[in-house]
């Protein structure tokens, strides 16, 4: 069991890594060694979240998230498999924690009485020059 927070407990069966060898700089380590870690998270399956959490957390995933409903999370930032995989399931559980919260609520606003000031004023500055443009009556 993974504990999240104090309500939330996700079950280690939903979760499934996979090492596999990382690009990118280190020399013989690299290309020797799976060190890098890819978590996947069913979130969809998953009976430690609600509905609503599941839903919020695949918005959030964004490119992550496949269409079945399954998190993908990588980590390859440290030259250890254990590592790689606390972080790893550390950028899950912020995830998680994210999706929890559920967004706030926009308040529309008004115009500022300044902003409306200064918009009127424009146009009326706009206006006198497009007056000053029009011929006069009696002028061909």
């Amino acid at each position: 069991m993974i504990r999240v927070n104090n309500k939330i407990i996700i079950d280690e069966k939903d979760i499934q890594e996979e090492f596999f060898t990382s690009g990118g700089p280190g020399g013989q380590n690299v290309n020797k060694l799976a060190t890098a870690v890819r978590l996947r998270f069913d979130a969809l399956q998953s009976k430690g979240l609600r509905p609503d959490v599941k839903e919020r957390l695949l918005r959030l995933a964004g490119g992550s998230a496949t269409s079945e409903g399954v998190v993908v999370v990588v980590s390859r930032r440290f030259r250890t498999q254990e590592r790689n995989r606390e972080d790893a399931l550390f950028k899950l559980k912020e995830l998680i924690l994210s999706a929890v919260t559920p967004p706030k609520k926009r308040v529309k606003t008004g115009a500022t009485r300044a902003s409306r000031e200064k918009r009127l004023s424009s146009k009326r500055i706009r206006s006198f020059a497009k007056n000053k443009r029009r011929k006069v009556d009696g002028e061909d």
